[in-house]
């Protein structure tokens, strides 16, 4: 059953407001053309009462600023009405594309001016809406997830802070460890994975592929993804593979202990087709030095899926990578910014998550489960079955 022809059981939470805020101001259009188009298609014999006012419009979006003073200062202003709306604010605090003047010099908003300018928002609202709800793709501050000396933990601190202005859920894709949210354990908090759209666009893309334990392998760049290659490798039947980093931990060099050697656990690679699954890149040095392993065991085609495509160190490494026949594809999501060079790439696949959005934020405004939308196991399956079939 296609998701437009879902019958409705369950009346709204409030009518329903989508503020995304400039950082996700592309991503948040493409996510409210999905929910007017379903609103306007789908029926139900509730939907003239008045539980359902304001069900179809031609925009869900509700305008919204942070402006800035010349000192930097900013302040956040709500356009529009918004009381007893469900409302669901985007921000992507990787976004660094955006500038501000300050005292007549360009800055680049950094994560920590982004989450500041969500909660200028939050704040601005005043608590006249019925239910708010923040969908951060990353998390912000995610890596600073666990304590291992003297040292803040600044996510447990944002999911508190958030809460405490009123957030009932929280929704966020790939957290960097899911087990933060025991910091707010009375809330909602959910963590995405990405994994069918990842293996839907993959086979958008490669139409040859043979997936089965005899021709492919998942393989996890480190030892702390390894959850999430576990779930890649069941669902598609394939075998496991996993890199560990050996460090020499009596020196540090940038900030960390510089790695010696890359050691792999796992059965032989030689004549497959790699997926190589992470939760991000940043520099892109852990995936780089993977494929060069893979390649070096002789692994076929490699494939690079990491949720977000930070690339702080730039693409020409990626660029060389697929000149020397390193990797084939790379997939990343637009749940954070891409630069216009990164989707000009003959190598690059967007992921567009807009869709999953839309799903998420429809079920919880009529507080329908997520179950369906956390577990893709069958939705899956069923993509596995037309693509050997040979129906795309």
């Amino acid at each position: 059953m296609l998701y437009e022809e879902k019958q409705i059981e369950t009346i709204p939470v409030g009518p329903l407001g989508l503020i995304p805020l400039q950082s996700c101001e592309s991503l948040g259009k493409k996510v409210d053309e999905w929910l007017v188009g379903w609103r306007y298609e789908r029926e139900s014999e509730h939907k003239t009462t008045i539980a359902f006012a304001g069900y179809q419009r031609d925009s869900y979006i509700v305008p919204a600023k942070t402006p800035r003073f010349g000192s930097g200062e900013a302040k956040g202003q709500i356009i529009e009405s918004v009381r007893g709306d469900d409302l669901y604010l985007m921000v992507d605090v990787c976004n660094y594309s955006i500038t501000y003047s300050l005292c007549g010099i360009q800055n680049h908003m950094s994560p920590d001016d982004h989450y500041q300018d969500l909660k200028r928002v939050i704040a601005a609202v005043g608590g006249k809406a019925r239910r708010i709800n923040v969908i951060m793709p990353f998390l912000y501050e995610s890596r600073q997830h666990k304590r291992t000396g003297r040292e803040s933990l600044d996510c447990a601190l944002v999911l508190q802070e958030l809460v405490n202005m009123g957030v009932e859920n929280i929704i966020t894709f790939d957290a960097h460890d899911p087990r933060v949210q025991n910091a707010i354990p009375l809330k909602g908090f959910e963590t995405v994975q990405p994994t069918y759209q990842f293996i839907k666009h993959l086979l958008k893309h490669e139409k040859e592929l043979q997936i089965d334990s005899e021709h492919m392998m998942v393989i996890s760049p480190d030892e702390g993804g390894m959850n999430r290659a576990v779930f890649f490798a069941n669902v598609l039947g394939l075998d496991l593979g996993m890199f560990y980093k050996r460090r020499d931990y009596t020196r540090v060099v940038n900030g960390r202990n510089p790695i010696i050697a890359h050691e792999f656990l796992g059965s032989s690679v030689e004549g497959k087709d790699v997926l190589i699954i992470d939760d991000m890149i940043s520099s892109g040095e852990s995936m780089i030095e993977t494929a060069k392993e893979l390649k070096r065991r002789k692994a076929r085609k490699i494939f690079v899926c990491a949720t977000f495509g930070l690339f702080t160190g730039g693409l020409k490494k990626f660029d060389e990578c697929y000149e020397n026949g390193l990797i084939d594809r790379l997939l990343t999501t637009n749940l954070v910014y891409q630069t216009p060079e990164l989707l000009s790439k003959p190598y690059y696949i967007d992921v567009d998550m807009s869709k999953y959005i839309a799903l998420i934020i429809d079920n919880l405004n009529h507080d329908s489960s997520l179950n369906e939308l956390l577990n893709p196991t069958g939705r899956i399956n069923r993509l596995l079955t037309r693509y050997r079939t040979g129906e795309r």
